[in-house]
């Protein structure tokens, strides 16, 4: 007899098959638990119910089933309500001949589904920076503006501070952090100079400590590392207390300040703990955070302030947070090494004088083993370093303060002794010469001149702020521009393209050998490929004699 033809293959198979794939399986199961007890993800624990033990458990039953019951009625509503709306729809499509009469309360019902989208649709980064920066100078009886010692007058907004003076009977006190990056001479000078103004404190803060909610083992006979120790906290401490007594009530102190001056670090310090969140990247801070220091005295952590693009290169390659704002690394890398001390930033990085920032870049990818996927260096990688470097709490630079002291537009005598009245300046003073002698600051000779760009304006009021297309609505601008143009924008881009050919082969013949080594070296790799190109385009049957 034939035997029928089956339809679907059989999923048989031998035993020996069957248990190795079920081995594979299980070694796979293990190795995922594996790494997922490495990154400390554990298994979500069962809901245990309510303990027969517990009192009052039929009550809570009871409201958990009722819970229950409304949020599937709600959902049963949400979807009669979806269900209407796709009705009316259908007629509208199936009758074309409607009058608009009929169509108002359509439209009353798309107007408002609308105006749901339109709220949920999140606003620009910037804008919710201003709201949330309003908020604590709104709710804060001191201001604690953080400014990096080693640009004290490039860290500070002239805008800012005119929107705290207008605000009514609020105190504005500089605090100069990371200190322990320039001299001790030139932190001297700056301090002299900004006490004329403002009451200064000498600041470092710790950049060590412990995780809030983890226990830590004690070491016994361990010498602090030099990160873990911070300097100022004292001081800080008595100038608020001092303020607080004066005030006679529980005050609000809101810390304020550019991005990547160390605002959330210097609340984790006075705390303590690892409170709020730091980072190497800039702009970690996005919104307002209420830190109790004791029951008399409350911070406020904010986000940084928003650069206006008015300012100049240096000073938005400095102060720009790289989360908000599309910072070209070149461009700003370029723009900080223009203001830097050429023959010091030689001496730093251990490179080769060099007679512009590209050659620099070459130079300092070659040096730190920065390559890219061809085999040249990676400019880009260099320059992306040096950003970071700068930007960063690990290089250490200096700025001159001005030669002569003239109060700024936006503070008069009569605010500046207002600011002063309230804090124990004696007491200050005392503090932060005991800061300067602990701090073990940098040499003169060691430290990189820099030249200030100055007060760096920032931005308040959101209707500042421009909108900021999409990618994709301005490529598309650009087609539009660029088709619109037709033969003049081809010819526009080949001498554009002409131009900056030419001026990368001047800016490669300025570099050294090396560099052009590389360039002939790549340029051999190119004739190869064309080589092998034309090999296999050779027809060996129409050209073979």
């Amino acid at each position: 007899m034939k035997r029928p033809k089956l339809k679907k293959a059989s999923k048989r198979m031998t035993c020996h098959k069957r248990y190795k794939i079920q081995k594979k399986v299980r070694e796979h199961h293990r190795k995922l638990r594996k790494e997922a007890k490495k990154r400390g993800r554990m298994k979500p624990r069962k809901d245990p119910g309510v303990p027969n033990s517990a009192p009052f458990k039929e009550a809570l039953l009871r409201e958990a089933e009722l819970r229950k019951q409304r949020l599937e009625e709600l959902k049963q509503q949400q979807k009669l309500d979806r269900q209407k709306e796709q009705e009316k729809k259908r007629k509208l499509e199936a009758n074309p001949g409607v009058t608009p009469s009929n169509l108002e309360p359509v439209k009353e019902e798309f107007g408002r589904c609308k105006a749901k989208k339109t709220k949920s649709i999140k606003q620009s980064p910037k804008k919710l920076y201003c709201q949330e920066l309003k908020k604590v100078i709104e709710a804060s009886d001191v201001l604690l503006e953080v400014l990096d010692a080693r640009d004290p007058l490039g860290c500070r907004c002239p805008q800012v501070e005119e929107a705290i003076v207008q605000g009514g009977q609020k105190k504005l006190v500089l605090v100069l952090n990371k200190s322990d990056l320039v001299p001790k001479e030139n932190l001297e000078n700056w301090l002299n100079y900004l006490k004329k103004e403002l009451p200064t404190v000498v600041f470092k803060a710790s950049t060590k400590l412990k995780d809030k909610g983890k226990m830590t083992k004690v070491r016994k006979k361990r010498a602090p590392f030099k990160s873990e120790v911070c300097v100022g906290k004292e001081g800080l401490w008595k100038l608020l207390g001092s303020f607080q007594e004066t005030y006679s009530k529980a005050v609000q102190v809101g810390v304020i300040g550019f991005p990547n001056v160390g605002k959330s670090s210097i609340i984790n310090s006075l705390k303590q703990e690892q409170i709020c969140n730091v980072g190497v990247s800039m702009g970690l801070t996005r919104s307002m955070q209420v830190v109790p220091l004791d029951k008399q005295i409350t911070v406020l952590d904010s986000p940084s302030f928003i650069v206006s693009p008015a300012n100049s290169a240096t000073a938005l390659a400095l102060r720009s947070p790289a989360s908000i704002e599309a910072v070209k690394a070149v461009e700003a890398a370029s723009a900080i090494l223009s203001q830097a001390d050429t023959r010091q930033v030689v001496l730093r990085f251990t490179i080769p004088d060099f007679k512009n920032s590209l050659e620099f870049f070459t130079s300092l990818a070659q040096r730190r083993g920065l390559q890219r996927k061809g085999g040249g260096p990676n400019v880009e990688g260099a320059a992306k370093l040096l950003w970071s470097e700068w930007t960063g709490a690990s290089l250490g630079y200096y700025c001159h303060p001005p030669t002569s002291w003239a109060p700024p537009p936006h503070f008069t005598e009569g605010i500046i002794t207002d600011m002063n009245r309230g804090f124990n300046l004696e007491e200050l003073e005392k503090n932060n010469a005991r800061s300067i002698q602990a701090i073990r600051g940098p040499r003169l000779a060691s430290s990189i001149l820099f030249q200030s760009s100055g007060l760096t304006n920032g931005i308040i009021e959101e209707t500042d702020i421009a909108e900021e297309l999409p990618e994709e609505r301005k490529r598309e601008q650009q087609d539009c521009k660029d088709t619109g143009r037709g033969g003049e924008s081809s010819a526009e881009g080949a001498a554009e393209k002409s131009s900056d050919e030419s001026l990368a082969e001047e800016a490669w013949e300025a570099l050294p050998g090396e560099s052009q080594a590389v360039e002939q070296h790549a340029q051999s790799h190119i004739l190869d490929a064309m080589a092998e190109e034309e090999d296999d385009a050779y027809d060996f049957s129409a050209d073979y004699i």
